[in-house]
């Protein structure tokens, strides 16, 4: 740590250091000048973390270069110290994450909290420095790329440099070593890497993350190449320490989870996002980045090429295609054919209606028949949309859900025997009675994965039940005959592959107020039925009607986000459009709506009142940070206004968001408001 004194010389040369101090208010959101100490000369180069006065308070900054003269009349303060003098925030990084807070009306320093691990010391002075020569390393074989007609044409532009953008319809299908996908990120990788050039990886859990870094590890080191995997569990040294190892250029191939998109990987050459309709991808924290757009920028500004995908198609990835930004890349028809599960639509309450042994297993008898048949073979997926035991119970006699005497939240049962309780505030309904008719009988109206496995291990006596879900996910299961019991998300791989699948409660996923509801519903049954065995039983809980059942059936994704894409453009919603979505205090928002200078084009909605659930960040992540108010979430009575613009005005709109906010952080309003542009749910 390199210390200054205020009554020292400052340095003759480039006296001025611009200083990106770490504060979240918006008016502030610009870079301040400080003078440089002689004694902090050497150490104080641009990139640097130091320590500056701001507002009478040491705060934390990141010295971003060194000037000449001031623009600014009075008197300058000094930099107090440089805090190491390791250059962790690169040109390109800063420029993105410019970028990165510009289009979601944020600040710097809430991305660069964001893109740049916290400092840990030890594993600064731990980690190599130089990375030294490496000779050129060998390109892999297309290996299963050949299953693309242009999956070759993909793997020779990334060995040429050239920026080649795909959005990927991964083939389904497991074989021996699990599913295909992984290898064909790696050779990818490896192909990039081979070059000279850097690869980022983004996968939406650890799951995902550790086949890619299996499969990288297997790939890798034949074309002389190493790689690292980010990931929040790591801890703070190890997570610093392999940050530190990219920085330095000492590893070419980073893969990670949402954070990985900032990854410091010198001359970019390709990054990959799989699965970019997964939630995950979506930053809780404000001013909520999204993994797909961060990384779409990113390549766009370095000339990086982009490989964006996954079983399913989402509708601002077909947005991408349909602007020229990226090609399809799909397999052959022939392949997917061969790769493919055989889907069957099941009705639910007729069928159950008429079959007794289906009614005790919730199941209707095609279902039951695939099962009992697939259990012969192998592991049996059975995906049930929600966990727990009865999630949702109703009254008995009349059918009127079960309220909560206390706050009037929904009552669940949490298992066998158990009192039902309170979803919001946990208190027993140990005398429940219907307030409608006065019955004390409960019926289930939502059956979560417990109470599946329970239904289903009496069904099938003898054979294994195994769950997946919650605090308990596995990553695999053997290929022994027993029934898997997951939750969307949580399904574990099969060594070879499911013997068949079972995707309950269909309405369930289709039935979610939510614009994004199909979408979701059949990214979820694809993930699941692509772990099962090339031509293998997937029967589907849901009316064979509904466009994503078909899609499903047909697995052809492609068409129903392009059908998906064109009904959201003629209905004006995302990603036809930008929106922003402005939660707080409905005061407070019809101030902050009638104080910002929106673009001319621009059409409110609302506000109107928020629904419970609606109102805070996404579960099991930290709360957001709120910018104009004192953070945390939203009061009980918060409102909600969107307002929404062409696509091509949307870097307008995030302006006068920006603006809004810092004139209201400037001003000390009370209240919170969270502003947050392409919200993934606007229901």
């Amino acid at each position: 740590m390199v210390k200054g004194r205020k009554d020292q010389a400052v340095s003759e040369r480039l006296p001025v250091a611009r200083v990106a101090v770490d504060i979240s208010l918006a008016h502030l959101d610009r870079p301040f000048d400080y003078l440089v100490p002689a004694s902090l000369d050497e150490a104080a180069g641009p990139g640097v973390r130091v320590r500056v006065r701001f507002a009478g308070q040491l705060v934390d900054g990141y010295l971003l270069e060194r000037v000449q003269a001031s623009e600014h009349q009075g008197r300058l303060a000094r930099l107090e110290r440089v805090i190491s003098p390791e250059p962790v925030l690169t040109p390109e990084i800063f420029d993105l994450a410019r970028a990165v807070a510009d289009r979601y009306a944020g600040t710097l320093a809430d991305i660069l909290r964001l893109a740049i691990p916290p400092r840990h010391a030890a594993a600064e002075r731990e980690t190599p420095r130089d990375p030294g020569k490496r000779p050129p390393g060998a390109t892999p074989e297309a290996g299963p790329w050949a299953r693309y007609p242009a999956g070759p044409a993909f793997l020779a532009g990334l060995a040429q440099g050239r920026p080649v953008r795909a959005a990927w319809s991964a083939l389904p299908g497991s074989g021996p070593a699990g599913p295909e996908w992984p290898a064909e990120i790696a050779i990818a990788a490896a192909t990039t890497a081979a070059g000279g050039r850097g690869v980022v990886i983004v996968l939406p859990d650890a799951r995902d993350l550790e086949l890619v870094g299996s499969a990288l590890a297997a790939t890798l080191p034949a074309a002389g190449q190493e790689h690292v995997c980010l990931t929040a569990d790591l801890g703070p040294a190890e997570r610093y320490r392999r940050w530190l190892a990219v920085r330095r250029g000492l590893v070419r191939v980073v893969a990670g989870t949402r954070a990985a998109m900032f990854a410091p990987v010198a001359e970019l050459g390709l990054v990959v996002l799989w699965d970019d309709g997964d939630d995950l991808h979506a930053e809780p924290r404000a001013p909520y980045p999204h993994a797909r757009e961060v990384l779409a920028l990113r390549a766009h500004r370095t000339g990086a090429a982009a490989l964006i995908g996954g079983y399913a198609r989402t509708a601002e990835l077909t947005q991408l295609v349909a602007g020229g930004w990226a090609r399809p890349l799909a397999g052959r028809p022939e392949v997917l054919r061969q790769q493919a599960p055989r889907t069957r639509a099941a009705p639910d309450e007729a069928e159950l209606a008429r079959d007794a042994a289906a009614m005790t297993a919730r199941l209707p008898s095609l279902a039951l028949r695939t099962a009992r048949t697939g259990i012969a073979g192998g592991p049996v997926l059975v995906q049930v949309p929600r966990r727990g035991y009865l999630t949702a119970i109703a009254c008995g006699r009349c059918r009127a859900p079960a309220r909560c005497g206390s706050c009037g939240g929904p009552l669940e049962i949490g298992g066998s025997h158990e009192t039902p309780g309170c979803r919001w505030c946990g208190a027993l309904a140990v005398e429940w009675a219907c307030v409608r008719c006065g019955a004390d009988q409960v019926r289930a109206v939502v059956t979560g994965a417990t109470r599946t496995a329970e239904e289903l291990g009496r069904a099938f006596p003898g054979v294994p039940v195994r769950t997946s879900g919650g605090q308990h996910v596995l990553a695999t299961v053997p290929a022994e005959p027993a029934l898997v019991i997951a939750t969307p998300g949580a399904e574990p791989v099969a060594a070879g592959g499911y013997a068949a699948a079972l995707l309950l409660d269909g309405w369930a996923l289709l039935g979610r107020p939510s614009l994004r509801a199909a979408e979701e519903a059949l990214r979820r049954w694809l993930n699941a039925a692509a772990l099962v065995r090339p031509s293998g039983p997937v029967v589907v809980l849901a009316e064979v009607s509904q466009p994503a059942v078909q899609a499903l059936i047909r697995w052809d994704p492609v068409s129903f986000a392009e059908q998906e894409l064109a009904e959201r453009t003629e209905l004006g919603f995302p990603p036809a459009v930008r929106m922003a979505s402005i939660t707080g205090p409905p005061a407070a928002i019809a101030d902050f709506v009638t104080a910002t200078r929106l673009p001319a084009h621009a059409e409110v909605l609302g506000p109107v009142p928020v629904e419970d659930g609606a109102r805070g960040g996404r579960g099991g992540g930290q709360p957001p940070r709120e910018q104009g108010g004192s953070g945390g979430d939203p009061p009980p009575e918060a409102s909600r206004a969107l307002i929404r613009i062409g696509r091509g005005e949307g870097l307008a709109l995030a302006r006068a968001l920006h603006a809004a906010q810092a004139t209201r952080s400037a001003r000390k309003y009370g209240g919170v408001i969270r502003v947050q542009l392409d919200p993934a749910e606007v229901a």
